[in-house]
Parts: structure tokens; sequence; C-alpha cells
């Protein structure tokens, strides 16, 4: 071999090393690039996206995933497909993918941007518990008026006194303390009207008071027993909204009263009001099963009658029934090294008998529905950042009808609601986008059936 060949030899070797490493090499080809951008307009939980059919794993929750985002990496000169997997919900949003297909080069991919809008109100459903039934109302998204849907109400069963709606908005859940079951229903999603699925009404546990569902719309947990307190799993069947009882009844406190999944569906708090306590419960990704959590149960007050998480999950307030205070926890989930801890200035003094809390995550405010009959008022607090700390809004409380026994805001932050159990309607309210302060609407009240004590609202 002659020496110019061999130095040839040599200087492709060198090459090759260095572009496989070597710190000396400015003119490799990188073999991957990451795909960047921005993300905007998210507020819900549980946003996933997906190359082609490759799940990425950039977790997107909340406001804070908002702004600049790797969304993942791609082989360099690799055609890429960026789209939605899943739907963020809490609130119902859809989010979608511009600039996210082309063919990546040998530099990182910068201009994908995915942006978030809510969902708006569709449909308001009201538990009756004097009438043993639902009355069902379609929200005009501009206006915040109410007009009722054809069929309503609905038969459900007896003493209904807690409903909630899935995520997808395809099926509601009311529990019927009476009867001790639970009535299963579809939602129409053009009219809004209820069906009910199934053979009938599905058992609880005696005494049921409450229900919720996690976002992924696999499972409802009830909670009832009294004084054996329990929370009752059943399983959904998807594209039927059939309920199925799954395993055993989880011990909790005394007398539950109040129930709710955080927004990642990890994690599931239950109000005891005999206890003055919460249970806090990690949720099986698989089977949705729940285990008791590290320092649970924990003190929440004086009869909880009510709970509610914050719009980042990490804080969960407490409507303390027989105090006529809110109590806020923060220090959530519970660790075995991080019990949880009362939120600075907790808790809070509301109107007569608290018995129902809304959370606006867009205005990041609280609304409490006081129930008492010399009360009959809404109390409104601002959410003082990550701290969690509350401070009464300007105006508060807001009048409502008589004996106000929930309230519920849209998924817009344009409206909220107040069931009133005594005088039988509705008080309708817009919200200031800058206070939160209420300000009824001149077409509320709303008639409903008897003693309404509880509603949902679905997209």
């Amino acid at each position: 071999m002659t020496f110019r060949a061999a130095l040839g030899l040599c200087l492709i070797a060198a090459g090759l090393a260095s572009c496989n490493g070597s710190a000396g090499c400015t003119k490799c080809t990188p073999t991957t690039v990451n795909l960047t951008g921005s993300v905007s307009g998210l507020v819900g939980f549980r946003l996933a996206l997906q190359n082609g059919t490759t799940l990425l794993s950039v977790p997107l929750n909340g406001a804070d995933a908002n702004g600049s985002q790797t969304f993942g990496t791609v082989n360099a000169n690799t055609a890429y497909n960026i789209t939605v997997k899943t739907q963020p919900t809490n609130p119902s949003q859809t989010c979608a993918v511009a600039n996210g297909m082309g063919t990546s080069g040998t530099g990182n991919v910068t201009n994908i941007a995915v942006s978030c809008t809510i969902n708006p109100p569709r449909f308001l459903y009201v538990v009756n518990r004097g009438s043993g039934d639902v009355s069902g109302y379609v929200i005009d998204p501009a206006s915040g008026n109410l007009t009722t849907i054809t069929g309503s109400p609905f038969a459900a069963g007896g003493n209904p006194v807690a409903i909630a709606v899935d995520p997808t908005g395809a099926y509601a859940y009311v529990v019927n303390q009476l009867s001790a079951n639970v009535s299963a229903f579809t939602i129409n999603r053009t009219t809004g009207a209820l069906t009910a699925v199934g053979a009938g009404p599905i058992g609880t546990g005696s005494s049921p008071t409450s229900v919720a569902i996690d976002p992924t719309s696999s499972y409802v947990y009830v909670t009832g027993g009294g004084n054996s307190g329990a929370v009752s799993l059943y399983t959904i069947t998807a594209g039927t909204g059939v309920l199925t009882a799954a395993g055993s009844l989880t011990a909790t406190g005394r007398l539950p009263s109040a129930v709710t999944v955080d927004p990642l569906g990890e994690f599931l708090y239950v109000a005891n009001a005999s206890d003055g306590t919460c249970s806090a419960f990690s949720i099986s990704s698989a089977n949705g099963s729940l285990t008791s959590a590290s320092n649970s149960p924990f003190a929440c007050g004086a009869s909880p009658k009510a709970v509610a998480l914050d719009p980042t999950g990490n804080i969960l307030y407490v409507a303390n029934s027989a105090a006529n205070t809110l109590t806020g926890i923060n220090g959530l989930p519970p660790s075995a090294n991080a019990p949880p801890g009362g939120v600075s200035g907790s808790p809070y003094a509301t109107g007569i008998t608290p018995s129902s809390i809304a959370v606006d995550p867009i205005v990041n405010t609280v609304y409490v529905a006081d129930q008492g009959a010399s009360a009959n008022t809404i109390s409104g607090f601002t959410i003082g950042g990550a701290a969690g700390t509350l401070t009464a809004m300007p105006g508060s409380p807001f009048a409502a009808g008589l004996q106000p026994a929930a309230v519920v805001v849209d998924p817009t932050s344009l409206f909220a609601y107040a069931a009133n159990s005594t005088s039988n309607n509705l008080t309708a309210y817009s919200i200031d986008p800058k206070s939160g302060a209420l300000s009824p609407l001149s077409v509320s009240p709303f008639a409903t059936g008897l003693m309404p004590v509880a509603m949902a609202i679905s997209d």
C-alpha cells in the first residue's frame, strides 16, 4: 500500500471516530433532534400527545404547562406527525396541533404549536330531592340563560342527593339515598335528554351520599354507609355507561359526606362528617381500586360537608357546616414524610351552614353555598396563588334564593348557578372576569323540581 493510500484510510477512520463522539468533530450530523414549540390556553389536565402512534411522555397538566415545551425527540431526517391522543379534562378542553407534521432535518424542530380552548357549557342538570327526579336545562353559552330540555324532569330513585357527569359528557350518575342505589343515564349530546341505561339502578351501601368519576371516565366512586363509612367502586362500560360493581367496599371514616378525585386521577379524597376528618386514597391505574394513603385520615374541620380541589389539585377546600367555616388543606397528595397541613389563615369564615363548594379554575376563585335559613347567600373567595390562601372577594356574600344547597361554575368561568332548596329554583349569575364577583342574570331565577340539592354541568 502506498503512503498516500494509507494516509487516506487513516483520515477516514479519524473522521468516523470524531463523528461517533470525539470532541474534535465540528461538521458531524446529529442522530436525533428535539421536537419543540409552545402550548397555549391549557388549563385542564392529562393532555397527551403522540408522534404517529407513539405516546409522548412529556407531562402537560394545567396552566403551568403553557409556554415553551420540548415535546419529544425524533431521528434526524425522519418524518414526524404530532397529534392529540387524549384531550384534557377538569375542565374539558379541545386542543389542536399546528405545524405538527413534517420531516426533521439536522436541527431542532421549533415551530410546533399546541393551542387549547375550553369546551363551552351545554347542559345543566339539577337533582330534586323532594320530587325524586332530575331537571335538565340547555345553557346558552353566550348569555347563561337556561331553557328546559324536552322531556325534563327525568325520573331518578328515592331521595336523590348527588349527581356526577363523566368527563366525556356522555353519561350522568345520580345517587339515590333512600333507595340506596345509583341511577345511570346516557346524555343525548344534541338535546341533553337523559335516558336510563342498564337493567335499572345498581345497589350501593346504605345511605349513599355523594359520587365522583375519575378523569378517564372509567370508574365511579360512591360514598355511604353512615357510621360504617365506605366507598363503593364501579366500572363504567365503554359505549353504554352501564355500571358494574368492582370489588369490596373501602372503609372511610364515619358518615362520609362528600368525595372528589384529583385532576390526574391518582388520588381520591373523602370528607367524614362525624369524625371531622378527611380520608385520602391512592387510585390504582390498573383497576381503580383504592389504597389508604400515608397520614390518612387527617383533620379537616368540624362537620365537613363538602370538598373541592384547587386548580392544581394540591389544595383541598372543605366546607365545615357546623363551624360556618372553610378549611384549606395543603401538602397534598399526602406522603409518609409530608403530612397534610393547614393553609395560612385557615379556617375562613363563611355564611351559615356551608354545604357546597365550587372552584373556578380560570379566575382562581372559590364559591360556597351558605344553606342556613338566615344566610341564603353565596360566599366568594379569591385564591392567592400556589399557597392557596383565600381572601373574601368584594361584594361577598352574594344573595341567593332560599337555602342554597349547591353551587356550580360553568367551565368557561362566565356563569355560576345556585340551587335553592326551599324556594325550588335556580339563581343564575354572571362572573366578573377580574374579581370573580357574582351578578344575578336578569332572567333569573329558573324553576326546578322540589328541593333541589345538587347540580352538574356537561360540556
